[in-house]
């Protein structure tokens, strides 16, 4: 029979028991929102864990760092969903490299020209072989 346990204090979160309760207005733990105010829509609290000190990793730099790594995410996303990237029999030497670079020209090229639906783009630029031509500037329209 598995012995009860006190409930752990206020704050404390039994998954990381190493970890200190939170203290109402630590500046390390900030407190969630109050139950009778709303949401604010534009602001979002990011916990990132980091070997910088404090003194490095201001928080616009940490928020450049982390937008540039969900745009790269999100390239990688594209990259798999719609030219299935993950199922590519390509793996040797240079050529696995080579793919990846001439997807994220395709990617780049398209908008460029200010699609953003890549796989509409691919599809309508399929569909008449003159297209892709007059993105890259070879022939007139």
């Amino acid at each position: 029979m598995e012995q009860a346990r006190d409930p752990p204090p206020p704050g404390h979160d039994r998954r990381w028991p190493g970890l200190p309760p939170r203290r109402p207005g630590d500046p390390h733990h900030p407190p969630g929102p109050a139950a009778d105010q709303p949401a604010l829509a534009d602001r979002d609290t990011v916990y990132a864990v980091t070997s910088l000190t404090a003194a490095q990793a201001s928080p616009g730099r940490l928020a450049d760092w982390i937008r540039g790594h969900w745009g790269i995410e999100a390239l990688h996303h594209i990259r798999d969903t719609t030219f299935a990237e993950d199922a590519s029999q390509v793996r040797t030497g240079n050529a696995p490299r080579a793919m990846a670079s001439l997807r994220n020209l395709a990617i780049g090229i398209l908008r460029l020209h200010g699609d953003r639906n890549i796989a509409g783009a691919l599809r309508r630029n399929a569909r008449d072989p003159t297209r892709p031509l007059v993105l890259l500037g070879i022939t007139s329209s």
